[in-house]
């Protein structure tokens, strides 16, 4: 039979929704909120209802019948780090994506969104791999000194989709692969996929592996330590130097990558440091050779950047030689989304409990 699924995407000032059938889109819709109507929430929990009645609203606009839903996905948020996989929204996941476990962020709102809306129709409701999965080996968890643990926070759910993208499109099990996997989009991250894991990753979210158009990546550490004791910037500013205003941003004022890409054809900084930038990434993906030992099935490049031609032709040349490559360009997370429901829904894996 064929399963007809909602998404729920929550975004800081948007929530993407989506209807498909099995993997074939049916609805896709950006409902854009207003920083008027976000500021009038003192919580990201606080908002559930007004985002929750956008949704109906819209999905009632379109002609979208809920009795006809099958299952409902939402975007998985900051909970405490677990192991890659479709999640059942259960009592003890809700309450820790509405206390933030890790971190406040919009996303906290899509486990949710889906179970109250599934829970009014009494179909089953599902998170699937939110960007706390964490599958490190132990010894990639140590830093060089024991007050800073290596965390694992990243882009979980499309390095997840397109590594069990290209082991199906090839005739193997993800689980019988090794895969390095380069997410390139705003946030850069690049995993070592090891049988099934992803066994090293940096923390892409505030301050490790290569830079991104808006982060800073691994900065040097004696000069990070001096410009926060200088008095000249409050922690906001700095944390905003590391994510938001960082990468391309920071040297260049812009984080698109087509427009660096004019900018490096007539300007040699522009140049230098879209160089940079492709440098430092082909650096994290030698190292991430050596995690899986030299035995490297697939290299594969993913997220908006991955369609520059630039890029595609940089990685060619100067990675190809670890392992073929890969391009799938872009990031689509509601089809990564009703992908993971439907694998427990018709079967292939079973839903994990939080």
């Amino acid at each position: 039979m064929s399963y007809k699924i909602l998404i729920i995407n929550p975004g800081s000032t948007s929530t993407k929704i989506g209807v498909y059938e099995d993997e074939t889109q049916l609805m896709e819709e950006t409902l854009r909120h207003s920083t008027e109507e976000i500021a009038q929430y003192d919580t990201i929990y606080d908002q559930k209802d007004f985002r929750k009645t956008v949704i109906l609203d819209v999905l009632k606009e379109k002609g979208v019948n809920l009795s006809d839903i099958n299952v409902v996905v939402g975007r998985g948020g900051l909970l405490k780090p677990i192991p890659g996989g479709t999640y059942a929204t259960t009592p003890e996941l809700l309450e820790d994506l509405k206390i933030g476990k890790q971190g406040q962020h919009a996303s906290n709102l899509g486990g949710i969104l889906a179970s109250e809306i599934a829970a009014e129709i009494n179909v089953p409701s599902y998170i699937v791999d939110p960007v706390v999965v964490d599958e490190l080996q132990d010894v990639a968890r140590i830093s060089g000194h024991p007050n800073f643990e290596r965390i694992s926070i990243f882009h979980a759910l499309n390095q997840k989709a397109v590594a069990k993208r290209y082991a199906k499109e090839t005739g193997k099990a993800y689980e019988d692969l090794n895969l390095i996997v380069v997410h390139m989009g705003g946030g850069v991250s690049v995993g070592a996929h090891k049988n099934g894991a992803i066994i090293d990753v940096a923390n892409a979210l505030d301050g490790d592996g290569p830079f991104s158009p808006e982060r800073s990546g691994g900065l040097p550490s004696g000069a990070l330590m001096k410009l926060c004791f200088s008095g000249k910037y409050t922690q906001a500013e700095v944390a905003k130097m590391i994510n938001g205003n960082g990468g391309f941003n920071a040297y260049l004022g812009t984080n698109d990558m087509r427009d660096v890409v004019k900018l490096a054809e007539k300007d040699d900084k522009a140049k230098l440091v879209m160089d940079a930038f492709h440098y430092q990434l082909a650096k994290e993906i030698g190292s991430m050779a050596v995690v899986l030992g030299g035995k490297v099935d697939q290299i594969i490049l993913t997220g908006g950047i991955a369609y520059n031609a630039i890029t595609q032709e940089y990685f060619k040349d100067t990675v190809s030689f670890l392992a073929p490559i890969t391009i799938y360009p872009g990031e689509d997370e509601l089809l990564a989304l009703a992908q993971g429901a439907l694998r427990v829904m018709t079967g292939e894996e079973e839903a994990k409990i939080y």
